[in-house]
C-alpha cells in the first residue's frame, strides 16, 4: 500500500481524502495542517509530517505560490510530492528547482498535476502528435477558478472572494472577480491589486463588490479544447475534447493518480505529459491494462 499524506485541507485537500480512501492501493497516513488548526474528525491531523511515520507521497493541497517552499523540505526527506501548481509560465522553473532537489534525495516530484495544467496538457500533446501543424484553442469555463479565487482572497482588504472564468471564444477569457471587502477597505485599492496580479493582468478582468459570496459559490467548471491542423499533408483535421466537472474533485483525483505514478518513476521532477498514462492506473499487471485498453 502507498502511504499518502495530505498537506493542506482546503477544497482540494478535502476531496483528496475521498480519492485516497477510494484508491485500492493507497492508505491515508494523515493530514498536515498549520499548528493550531482544527483536527479533522477521524483522521490523524498533525503540524509536522514526521509525526505520521512512514510517508511515501505527500499531496500538496496548498496555494500554488507556496508549492516550492512546501515541496523542497519534503523532497529532502525522500518523500515524493505531487502538486497542482497552475502558473503556466512558472512550470519550467519549478521543474528545474524541484528536479534538482528530488534527484539529490532519491525522490520524485510530479508538478502541475491537475486538469489544466495536467490532463489537458496531455491531451494537447496528443493532439499535436496527431496534427503537427495547426492551432489549438483551450476554452475554460464557465466556472469557478480555485487558483484565481485564492489569489483574490489574499489581497489586503479582501474578506472573501470568488473568481469566475467566462470563455469568450478562441482561447480568450473574461475573469469576473466578486469580492467582499474588509471594513474600511477601499474598493479602488483592491481592484488595482487584483488586476495587476499576474493571475489576472493578461485577461479581461472585472472586479465587483458584493455583500456575500456564498450565494455565488459553485465548484463546477469545464473546458472545451479544439485543434484544427494538418496530418502529413492532409489538411482540415479537426479534434475536439469537452468536459464539465466539479473542479476540486477532479484536481484531487488527478493528484492521487499522479501519486501512484510517482512511486514508479526514476528520481526527478515530471509534468504529466512526461509520464506514461498506464502509470496512473492501479495494479502491477501492465499486460492486463494493455489487453483492456489497447
Amino acid at each position: 500500500m502507498i502511504r499518502v499524506a495530505i498537506v493542506g485541507y482546503g477544497n482540494i485537500g478535502k476531496y483528496s481524502v475521498e480519492a485516497v480512501k477510494a484508491a485500492p492501493d493507497m492508505e491515508l497516513a494523515g493530514i498536515v495542517r498549520r499548528a493550531g488548526s482544527e483536527p479533522v474528525h477521524g483522521i490523524k491531523t498533525v503540524s509536522d509530517i514526521a509525526e505520521l511515520g512512514k510517508v511515501d507521497v505527500a499531496l500538496l493541497c496548498t496555494p500554488t505560490r507556496s508549492v516550492e517552499e512546501t515541496a523542497l523540505p519534503l523532497l529532502a526527506q525522500g518523500i515524493h510530492t505531487v502538486d497542482s501548481f497552475d502558473i503556466h509560465d512558472g512550470i519550467v522553473a519549478l521543474r528545474r528547482s524541484l528536479g534538482e532537489q528530488a534527484r539529490k534525495h532519491n525522490a520524485v516530484a510530479v508538478i502541475s498535476a491537475g486538469w489544466d495544467p495536467g490532463t489537458d496538457s496531455v491531451l494537447r500533446t496528443l493532439m499535436l502528435a496527431m496534427a503537427p501543424k495547426g492551432i489549438t484553442y483551450t476554452n475554460f469555463g464557465p466556472g469557478m477558478s480555485m487558483g484565481h479565487s485564492v489569489v483574490a482572497r489574499s489581497k489586503a482588504g479582501v474578506k472573501d472572494a470568488l473568481s469566475l472564468t467566462i470563455p469568450t471564444g478562441s482561447g480568450v477569457h473574461r475573469r469576473m472577480v466578486y469580492v467582499v471587502l474588509e471594513e474600511g477597505a477601499a474598493y479602488a485599492d483592491v481592484e488595482k491589486a487584483i488586476k495587476s496580479d499576474s493571475y489576472f493582468c493578461h485577461d479581461d478582468t472585472h472586479v465587483l463588490q458584493v455583500s456575500d459570496i456564498d450565494s455565488l459559490r459553485d465548484m463546477g467548471h469545464g473546458v472545451l479544447m479544439e485543434r484544427k491542423g494538418v496530418s502529413g499533408s492532409t489538411q482540415n483535421q479537426l479534434f475536439k475534447f469537452e468536459m464539465r466537472i466539479n473542479n476540486p474533485a477532479l484536481t484531487a483525483q488527478v493528484m492521487v493518480s499522479s501519486a501512484r505514478a510517482a512511486t514508479r518513476l526514476q528520481p526527478g521532477c515530471y509534468t504529466m505529459p512526461e509520464i506514461a498514462p498506464i502509470d496512473y492506473l492501479p495494479g502491477d499487471d501492465r499486460e492486463a491494462w494493455i489487453a483492456k485498453l489497447v
